[in-house]
């Protein structure tokens, strides 16, 4: 347990942080995961409008440090991918 004012602060900062950043995390999972349900289910035009807000979500995720700048670069790259092969 922390013992100084400044870090039991930092501790009620860093879990607060914590539970927002996984919510931020997990919501773009869910998101991926239904993106990937609109592919398989070859529906293009729902698709294509999912994969801008994934996009979005990622490249606001990967400025707020949340993944590193690469894992979202690759991650946006997967997405991409599903949603060019439906053509």
């Amino acid at each position: 347990m922390a013992h100084s004012a400044q870090a039991r602060k930092r501790a009620r900062q860093s879990e607060k942080a914590r539970v927002k950043n996984k919510s931020e995390r997990n919501e773009i999972k869910s998101l991926t995961k239904a993106l990937e349900a609109k592919v398989a289910a070859k529906d293009a035009a729902a698709a294509k409008a999912l994969c801008l807000e994934v996009i979005s979500k990622l490249d606001k995720a990967a400025k707020r440090h949340l993944y590193h700048r690469n894992s979202a670069a690759r991650k946006k790259s997967q997405i991409q991918r599903l949603v060019n092969a439906l053509g």
